[in-house]
């Protein structure tokens, strides 16, 4: 017998790098003492187990050698934390991040910058290294990791390896990193110095590619760069989530699959050309280095491209037995080089994807292949194994899991190869000829449209992701789910008993669907949509036809909302205010529907033109009053004398221009705040008259006023938030205050969708989970 046919898996180097892997996790954020002892301690067994003396062979001297080595692993694992905890754990960086003070620093930025957005603050996310620090009017040379926070999307065109100084706020960060400080930008960046020869390299290619998709349909300009080179600066957020939903969106970062299909079609060349085994490699080597310098020489993509070169190492070669021990060799020298990847959800997810190939997709293979065609049997090994593989991470993150994932990334694979390729090739060209870089791109766009027709069919269909239980609880719960899973499925008694419970609990589920009342319920007036950390509220105007107050963070959220309602005409959009968690959903409203008029609040600046291109937009003046068949807005506020805002504007000053509206039809009314704050609220009290239902401000957030609250005289509050949201919404205190005011209070974050159902006695509370 061969050494690659003897049963099972080398995991003698695989012990060992999860020991680094666990003790680099435990460490970071621990005081160093703490380290240094684990240090230590570690240390000390290791050499006693190493270097005792050995009388025997046996296999309790075998144990103390794999237990020695374990705790070297350990050893030098938490040396590694501890070294770099000290660094960025000292030195006036991190004291100035302590006392929260201010300093000039210079920078280089070590990774792109990433658009982020917090309900009501576009952020741009930048890592870099600070390499110079003024104190007291002394310029300190320093070198320790930070993480910058700006506030202008500006930063977005910058590059990493620029170098900047810049005036900034210094916090200590608020979760367990090896960095020295957060340091908040205001502003537009200054002077940035000149990126390196390789960015710029980088940049020309990747500038190149924008250039010849120019001309594709929009989704396909968006995502072809991003399948290519990890560029989604075009991408567009509501695809992007599409993507997510559909678990496609591996697809749009630079990973390992990148490499493999870019070195597979090398080496297919290469032996089409009659090259030998010797010529071939140094050509996939080159393939590789431009590869990533092209997708830029950042961690994560030299982490894909060590997890892409292991997989192909395996599923190319078959050899599955060297696969793992390389595996392990990577996980352990790359947290030992960076321990920080031992926090790294990235890092995990590459890890175990790449591990789900190697344990799990060879004996599935062959399972599969006894009753289907070879290519197929392969194609759904590998999509299962990398999904059930990565599903526990997923869960942790995202609290869904994924339904549709497999059979979605099974109809993608047949494209992901053409569209890498040839968009590659057309990066490539691009760079000479920007003619037949567009004749190329043509039929990678082909190839990508097939793509994002499945995400977006994918995250469209129902129940396409289930909720779980997020954080470690339930990827520990998914872990015990797949267990008992494969439990059943290996005995045929289990199985038919197992089938037997389902079909009940399918019988029971149906009968109490078909007990339970409809959605949307008969009669409803007024939904609150649940769309996280946000707002979107529909006002029923006629069969059909729904007024439309914010549209949430999430485009495909309030999309769902609106189907599940059966709305297709939007007679009238109101946006309350410019914050990302009331009008970053409106392409979801607009999706498939008739937008008739947009109302804005006459206090902005224009940021909500970009999402309402092409619509009418009037500006909300308090007075007015707006009439969609029996149903009557009034506005309120913002008052007439309200200051204007500017781009610079953001937190109390952009939630007080909330348009505020009262909202009446036969048997209901309502009172809509927006995001108002105390000081909108003292100024509009006077002028608000009682009400029946009443929508909670800021997603009852702490500053209230009590003489808004008691001027609603509302029976029913209702509360938009997203649930464990980091703001601390609702606060109990505002909570309290409804109490007092004798207001009954429904959560979107605790009970989904709220729907108000006007009834022959009065009204009524309908939710949906």
């Amino acid at each position: 017998m061969s050494e690659d046919e003897r049963p099972g898996h080398d995991l003698r180097l695989v012990v060992p790098a999860m020991a680094v892997w666990l003790a680099a996790a435990v460490t970071i954020g621990a005081p160093p003492a703490i380290t240094y002892t684990i240090t230590a301690t570690a240390a000390v067994l290791a050499l006693f187990m190493l270097l005792s003396p050995r009388r025997s062979r046996s296999s309790a001297a075998a144990s103390r050698t794999v237990a020695g080595v374990v705790l070297a692993c350990v050893a030098a694992s938490s040396m590694a934390v501890g070294m770099r905890a000290s660094a960025v754990g000292s030195g006036p960086v991190h004291e100035l991040a302590q006392q929260r003070g201010r300093a000039t620093v210079e920078v280089v930025l070590t990774s792109d910058p990433q658009a982020a957005v917090r309900p009501g603050r576009p952020m741009v996310l930048m890592r870099a290294r600070v390499e110079a620090v003024d104190v007291r009017g002394h310029r300190v040379r320093v070198r320790v990791p930070v993480l910058l926070v700006a506030d202008d999307r500006r930063w977005l065109g910058s590059l990493p390896s620029q170098r900047a100084r810049l005036n900034g706020s210094l916090a200590p960060p608020r979760r367990a990193e090896l960095l020295a400080a957060v340091i908040f930008v205001r502003g537009p960046p200054g002077a940035l110095g000149r990126p390196s020869a390789v960015q710029r390299a980088a940049e020309s290619v990747r500038a190149k590619l924008r250039e010849a998709v120019e001309r594709l349909p929009p989704d396909q300009r968006g995502v072809l760069p991003g399948m290519v080179v990890g560029d989604t600066s075009r991408l567009d957020p509501e695809l992007a989530e599409d993507f997510r939903t559909a678990g496609l969106a591996h697809l749009l970062v630079v990973s390992g699959a990148n490499l493999a299909i870019i070195i597979g079609a090398v080496l297919g060349l290469c032996r089409f050309a009659g090259l030998g085994r010797r010529r071939a490699p140094p050509l996939a080597v080159l393939a590789v280095l431009a590869f990533v310098v092209v997708a830029r020489p950042e961690p994560s993509v030299l982490r894909a491209t060590v997890m892409g070169l292991i997989g192909l190492l395996a599923l190319v070669t078959g050899r599955q037995r060297q696969g793992l021990p390389a595996l392990g060799a990577a996980v352990l020298v790359l947290v030992l080089i960076d321990p920080a990847l031992a926090r790294s959800y990235g890092f995990a997810l590459s890890v175990l994807a790449t591990a789900g190939l190697l344990l799990l997709a060879p004996a599935w293979r062959e399972r599969l292949g006894r009753r289907l065609p070879g290519p197929l049997a392969d194609a759904l090994a590998v999509a299962a194994a990398a999904q059930v593989a990565v599903s526990p991470v997923l869960v942790m993150l995202s609290g869904e899991v994924g339904v549709v994932a497999v059979a979605a990334n099974l109809l993608a694979a047949p494209a992901v190869a053409p569209a890498t390729l040839l968009g590659a090739l057309a990066a490539v060209v691009a760079l000479v000829s920007l003619p037949l870089a567009r004749l190329l791109v043509w039929p990678a766009g082909l190839a990508v449209g097939w793509i994002t027709g499945i995400a977006r069919t994918a995250a469209d269909l129902p129940y396409a992701t289930l909720p779980w239980k997020s954080g470690g609880l339930g990827a520990a719960g998914l872990v015990i789910a797949l267990a008992v899973a494969v439990l059943v499925l290996r005995s045929r008694p289990v199985r038919l008993i197992a089938a037997a419970a389902m079909a009940g609990v399918l019988v029971a589920v149906i009968g109490l669907r078909m007990a339970a009342p409809g959605w949307p319920p008969p009669g409803w007036t007024l939904v609150a949509c649940d769309v996280g950390q946000g707002d979107a509220l529909i006002l029923a105007a006629g069969q059909g036809r729904g007024v439309v107050v914010d549209t949430g963070p999430d485009p495909r959220a309030v999309d769902q909302c609106l189907a599940r309602l059966g709305v297709r005409d939007v007679p009238l959009l109101v946006l309350t205010h410019p914050h990302a968690d009331h009008i970053d959903g409106t392409a979801g409203v607009r999706r498939g529907r008739t937008v008739r008029m947009v109302l804005i609040t006459a206090s902005g600046f224009g940021r909500e033109a970009r999402r309402t291109n092409g619509l009418a937009v009037r500006p909300a003046q308090a007075g007015q009053n707006w009439s969609v068949g029996d149903l009557t807005l009034s506005v309120l506020g913002p008052p007439p004398n309200a200051p204007l805002l500017s781009a610079a504007d953001e937190g109390s000053a952009m939630n007080n221009a909330s348009i505020v509206l009262v909202a009446r039809s036969p048997g209901f009314s309502a009172l809509l705040s927006g995001d108002a704050e105390v000081e909108a609220q003292r100024a509009l009290a006077p002028s608000v008259p009682p009400v029946q239902v009443f929508k909670v401000p800021h997603h009852g957030a702490r500053r209230q006023d009590p003489a808004f609250f008691a001027a609603a005289r509302a029976s029913v509050s209702i509360i938009s938030a997203g649930k464990e949201n980091d703001y601390g919404h609702p606060a109990p205190a505002t909570l309290d205050l409804l109490k007092r005011h004798g207001m009954r209070v429904h959560r979107t974050d605790q009970e989904g969708d709220v729907a108000i159902v006007r009834t022959a006695g009065g009204l009524a509370v309908v939710t949906r989970h």
